[in-house]
């Protein structure tokens, strides 16, 4: 919703002015929704990241930088101005309520595969 490359943009600096380090950042490409209701195309885009956080304070970190931008959670898969996930932390996996890693649902997904492929294909080889 709104100026979404903005957004994205305002979201690079909110979590390099919190000290995490974009090493690689992809294209941003405009895909179709997936669930929800009606709505606009995304704009997405993967970064690969660097940064002293546990995997728990990130979560909390890109929430905090979400509803700096903006965001209000209101309907499952609804329009949003930003939405920002952890797809992979190093070989960690995590599987709590709140938080898994990897991201269950990014294999699935073009809007995810396609910029993450641009900046890690390693990543998905036999995918």
């Amino acid at each position: 919703m709104g100026n979404r490359a903005a957004y994205i943009q305002q979201a690079v600096r909110e979590l390099e002015t919190r000290g995490i380090q974009i090493t690689k950042m992809s294209s941003l490409i405009e895909t179709e929704p997936v669930g929800g209701p009606p709505q606009g195309k995304y704009l997405n885009a993967v970064a690969e990241c660097v940064t002293q956080l546990l995997p728990e304070d990130l979560l909390f970190t890109i929430q905090e930088i979400e509803k700096s931008i903006g965001r209000v959670k209101t309907i499952v898969d609804g329009p949003r101005v930003i939405d920002l996930d952890i797809l992979l932390y190093d070989q960690i996996k995590i599987d709590k309520p709140d938080l898994v890693i990897p991201h269950p649902r990014m294999h699935s997904r073009d809007f995810v595969l396609t910029p993450l492929k641009e900046i890690a294909p390693q990543l998905l080889k036999g995918k």
